[in-house]
């Protein structure tokens, strides 16, 4: 079937690390589904993997592309982009990507509101922190009408208020464990929680979430 988690009043949690990879249409492109509309267009978010040398055909994003570099340096005519980075083409918006060295990223596709048509391209590795609720540290990397995309860094035994969530929140760890009373969530963990829902998260170890609210 090729639609994928995508009745969005469900909370979601995969351990991409226990997915196997899938081909894609490019030799040496694999891929890791999270949700997906359908096969090879609509809502999509995955873990996608370039092989050293690997390209992906020209192709255009009709409704915008969103994508965290987790590893490696990927590429596209218009630069290249090392682990760190955060990347947002607009809806329109086509390229022609690559990697020399070997990359994974974290993707989102077709998923840009209305009216959104910002173009992005941080090292986060080069940014400034800015401090958060208690011990936490915060990195703001998008806003639009009620959608926030950050970083948020969580010192080993770090507690967060309990809180409810309008609108929706997703998180992808990217370092340590994000846990809550639902679960424990490993480096690598997609977490998809629906408008109105409630959690009082936590850490044990330190901890790195890349985290988008009010978009559900």
């Amino acid at each position: 079937m090729d639609v994928i988690n995508m009745d969005l009043s469900q909370r979601v949690v995969v351990e991409t690390a226990k997915q196997a990879w899938l081909g894609s249409r490019a030799d040496g492109v694999l891929r890791k589904p999270l949700e997906r509309e359908a096969a090879e267009s609509g809502r999509t978010t995955s873990v996608v993997q370039f092989m050293p040398g690997s390209a992906f055909p020209p192709h255009s994003h009709p409704q915008g592309e969103e994508i965290f570099v987790l590893e490696g340096v990927f590429s596209d005519e218009r630069g290249d982009y090392p682990a760190g980075s955060y990347l947002r083409n607009p809806p329109g918006s086509q390229h022609a990507p690559f990697s020399k060295q070997g990359c994974v990223l974290f993707v989102k596709l077709d998923q840009f509101q209305p009216g959104d048509t910002e173009t992005l391209a941080i090292n986060t590795r080069q940014q400034a922190w800015q401090p958060g609720h208690g011990g936490l540290k915060v990195m703001g990397l998008h806003q639009f009408g009620t959608e926030h995309s950050a970083l948020v860094w969580w010192s080993a035994g770090e507690v967060f208020q309990p809180h409810t969530h309008y609108g929706g929140e997703e998180i992808f760890v990217l370092e340590g464990e994000f846990i809550d009373e639902h679960g424990r969530y490993p480096k690598g963990s997609w977490l998809r929680s629906p408008h109105a829902s409630r959690h009082h998260p936590f850490v044990e170890q330190d901890t790195l979430i890349w985290v988008k609210t009010g978009h559900l």
